[in-house]
């Protein structure tokens, strides 16, 4: 049995070599030769005409009263200079603003978590901290990458973005085993390791598709980053070749086909386990989670600017069309909650049987929770947790309503009433450090009975009401596309008075964030390139076309909720 050395001179031996993934030296080499140089200089992170894509309008002035540097953000947007390109280690220039002192040290931290296979880069560590056991931080994430992989787009370096889409396709196509049970060919794996084996003198990529996970759940979300941060690099390089590619069309149409399947259910979201996704642990987020189905929405949209116009090419974008359509009015109908809508269903009729029933699920007005009431303000709205028949979760969970707003998920009108909800209750959601993971947290007997008394997600803390600093870059672009860059300047600034002197944590504890998370690593990659992802696209608003979608008009439904959608 050779022994494997990985990234820190750790010696290990595979016990199972069924799940290691061995690339030969000439696989995919023709996919593996250099990206085209790019003139970076003079060409924006997206195309000419996808200016007019940017659900954008420049906000009106007195958003920047109380910023003398601001009011130069959004001044001639539509011919903003893009500075030239730059190694990761000395980023471009700022221009808008005067450089913040942690921007370098981030830029520093995130060149030191790259990880290398056969001298190219191909990801970054989930986090470098040193004075804690490493399980599974030493290894690449599909869905931690991402806010990395735009940071080094945003700053001109396409290279390390390509050879990790081609490793984690090249990692999709291998036979996928849990115990006796073989996994859908559309899979991509939730992370994977390199590993070094010094008698063959050779480097092993290790995945995990779920079987060394928590619960041992797959990764639902991974396909649809995967899509997303395609579509990403295809915007910001202008490089269309990568996603024409074979190898990368039969990618997408593996994950599409995964996510059109049909079956018993009677909606369009799709049904997933609980930890399929940023939360990974049992939470009370199984069936119809807003997180993975605004990640489905977008992930469908950024498809069908990828896939060929080919027979086959078109045979799934007609399905998709499909999708999207029935998906879309099953969010914005069922899924949006303000204050009319909570009034509705505090007044709802049960056992009700006909075609015509106005309590489609059958919820229960009982299984209201007290707090949604003082929560939800008089103008504002938001996506809720999870619809199902008779449950409905009324947590916030901050990533789906944020991806539901880049998508155009929601509607202008919904996405203006987010930011609403947000500014109205900023203390509860932001506080002193960015940003709330879901809202409220589970207590008690709740927490017992949901988590199954889970020592890691006690109250206010990491996935149960814990504050993630990753999810500024989420929030940055709503607010930037939704005309609130003050609310994320807000953000930013409470961002830059702590995390890096707290060296950079994964998560926050308690109702503020004030603290500290319990188990939280330092050094967490994707905080740092969260920061700087949030700080850039405040900068140069053009960046926000890559991760962005405009509103399709054909989606829209015909429906009247409350006036909070009229801002």
């Amino acid at each position: 049995m050779s022994p494997v050395v990985d990234g820190n001179g750790n010696v290990k031996h595979n016990e199972s070599s069924s799940s290691i993934f061995e690339i030969g030296e000439s696989d995919l080499s023709r996919l593996l030769e250099r990206p085209k140089a790019v003139n970076i200089e003079r060409k924006r992170s997206f195309d000419e005409r996808s200016i007019s894509e940017l659900s954008i309008s420049s906000p009106p002035r007195h958003f920047y009263k109380n910023s003398e540097n601001s009011s130069r953000v959004f001044d001639n947007f539509g011919s903003i200079h893009s500075p030239g390109r730059s190694g990761v280690s000395t980023p471009r220039s700022f221009y808008c603003m005067e450089t913040h002192p942690i921007v370098a040290e981030a830029w520093e931290a995130l060149q030191r978590s790259i990880v290398h296979f056969r001298e190219q880069p191909v990801g970054t560590l989930a986090a470098l901290d040193n004075s804690t056991e490493e399980l599974n931080y030493d290894q690449v994430f599909v869905r931690d990458f991402v806010p990395s992989a735009l940071a080094f787009l945003m700053n001109g370096e396409p290279e390390i973005v390509k050879n990790f889409l081609l490793k984690t396709l090249r990692l999709q196509s291998w036979e996928k085993k849990v115990d006796n049970f073989t996994l859908g060919a559309g899979v991509m794996p939730a992370s994977f390791k390199v590993l070094h084996d010094p008698v063959r003198n050779n480097e092993t990529i290790i995945a995990d598709f779920g079987e060394c996970a928590i619960g041992r759940v797959a990764p639902v979300d991974s396909g649809f980053w995967w899509i997303i941060l395609l579509r990403a690099y295809t915007k910001s390089t202008g490089d269309n070749t990568l996603a024409e590619m074979p190898e990368f069309q039969r990618g997408i149409k593996l994950i599409l086909a995964l996510c059109l399947s049909e079956g018993y259910d009677t909606f369009p979201t799709l049904l997933c386990a609980d930890g399929c996704s940023m939360i990974d642990r049992r939470m009370g987020v199984y069936g119809y989670p807003i997180e993975i189905q605004a990640l489905f929405f977008m992930a469908l949209r950024c498809a069908l600017h990828l896939l060929k116009n080919d027979e086959e090419g078109k045979d799934f974008s007609d399905r998709v069309v499909k999708r999207l359509h029935a998906l879309s009015y099953h969010m914005r109908s069922y899924f949006w909650l303000d204050i009319k809508q909570l009034n509705d269903i505090y007044r709802y009729k049960t056992e009700e049987y006909s075609h015509t029933a106005v309590n489609k699920f059958n919820v229960m007005p009982d299984s209201l929770p007290d707090w949604v009431f003082d929560f939800m303000p008089t103008r504002g709205g938001y996506f809720i947790g999870n619809v199902s028949p008779a449950r409905m979760d009324f947590r916030w969970f901050c990533l789906g309503n944020c991806v539901a707003i880049l998508s155009s998920l929601a509607t202008p009108e919904q996405a203006s009433a987010i930011m609403d909800l947000i500014e109205s209750r900023w203390d509860e959601l932001v506080g002193e450090m960015p940003l709330k993971i879901c809202y409220p947290s589970m207590e008690t007997h709740e927490w017992r009975i949901v988590t199954g008394c889970d020592p890691k997600n006690t109250s206010w803390s990491y996935h149960n009401g814990g504050s993630w600093p990753v999810l500024l870059w989420l929030l940055t672009a709503a607010c930037i596309k939704s005309g609130r860059p003050q609310l994320a300047r807000r953000a930013i600034e409470l961002v830059e008075a702590r995390l890096s002197k707290d060296h950079w944590p994964e998560y926050y504890d308690g109702k503020l964030g004030r603290y500290m998370g319990k188990q939280a690593r330092k050094y967490q990659t994707w905080s740092i390139a969260g920061y700087l992802v949030a700080k850039m696209m405040l900068e140069d608003p053009s960046h926000l076309g890559m991760i962005s979608l405009e509103e399709d008009k054909q989606m829209k439904p015909h429906i009247k909720r409350s006036a909070s959608w009229m801002c």
